[in-house]
């Protein structure tokens, strides 16, 4: 079992970096074009996408250092660290310079000019976007098994997959809004429109980095590992012949590794050659079945 797999969240952050850049450079020519601010917001936020996706992948790379005497349990945080960067990121220059861009727009309103060009942008980038989310979907379904999404989502680890699925969802929804925003303003020639949707865009990124950042918060701080982890944990303790009792068992996820802390008691009579060679079969066992789990520490008690 295991709870990540770094080639599925790698590619993932591939397939958003390339679409976001290819579309950053389209919708920046159609913003110029058309003066529409709409199309800047989305342009901005398409250059925060391909930014934050460096930034992910950096953080994928560092979390994978091994640990040293200043980080015994080894650099698997930066993971969330970077990823909570990249949500504030999408927060800021994402949601913030939208809603900004609208209101300026609002105030100040300009007539569009060559919209097709906007619109075919939109197109074209929804389509690209699209495969983006389905190349993010595909990679988790290949993690997730047959768990349902839904609870997949609630209780997965892996911080750059949770982001990555959110900026591509904020994305694909910022696009549609903005396509029907910019054709409001052609049909009508009230580029109020325009200024509405801009506004939409980064009430729409705002929501979504809220909730990826409280997401990268609590892994920050510190959550146990996946549930079914910690239920293939307690069912390789339990099966133990020579264990009569777990005290407790605690685990801590650090990036793609997982830590586990159990107190248990053997069975009366056991020699301590007996019982040091059954731990140690034990972790080893613990670890042939979920190789994610890097640290096991069990200590034998008599009471709790």
């Amino acid at each position: 079992m295991s709870h990540s797999s770094h080639g599925g969240t790698a590619r993932a952050i591939l397939y958003a970096f390339l679409a976001n850049g290819g579309i950053a450079l389209a919708k920046t020519w159609a913003a110029w074009a058309t003066g529409s601010g709409s199309m800047l917001a989305e342009a901005i936020h398409s250059y925060a996408d391909t930014g934050n996706q460096v930034l992910l992948y950096l953080g994928l790379r560092q979390s994978t250092r091994p640990p040293d005497s200043d980080h015994p349990l080894g650099y698997g945080k930066l993971s969330y660290f970077w990823s909570f960067i990249v949500a504030l990121m999408l927060f800021t220059l994402g949601g913030i310079f939208s809603i900004y861009e609208g209101v300026h727009k609002l105030s100040h309103p300009e007539p569009l000019t060559n919209v097709w060009i906007a619109i075919s942008v939109l197109t074209v980038a929804i389509v690209l976007e699209g495969f983006s989310l389905m190349g993010c979907l595909r990679e988790i379904s290949a993690i997730r098994g047959e768990r349902p999404f839904k609870l997949w989502l609630k209780h997965t680890r892996s911080s750059e997959l949770i982001v990555v699925l959110g900026e591509d969802i904020a994305a694909l929804l910022g696009l549609v809004l903005a396509l029907l925003f910019v054709s409001l303003a052609a049909v009508t020639g009230d580029p109020t429109f325009d200024a509405i949707g801009s506004m939409c865009i980064g009430a729409i990124l705002i929501v979504i980095s809220v909730f990826l950042t409280m997401r990268m918060r609590a892994l920050l701080v510190g959550r146990s590992a996946d549930p079914l982890i910690q239920e293939a944990i307690n069912d390789i303790i339990r099966d133990d012949v020579n264990i009569e009792m777990v005290f407790n068992a605690i685990t801590l996820q650090l990036g793609p590794d997982t830590m586990l802390a159990a107190k248990i008691k053997l069975k009366s009579g056991i020699d301590i050659d007996v019982a040091v060679a059954a731990i140690n079969k034990l972790e080893r066992r613990l670890k042939e079945k979920i190789p994610d789990l890097k640290w096991s520490f069990i200590e034998p008690d008599v009471t709790d």
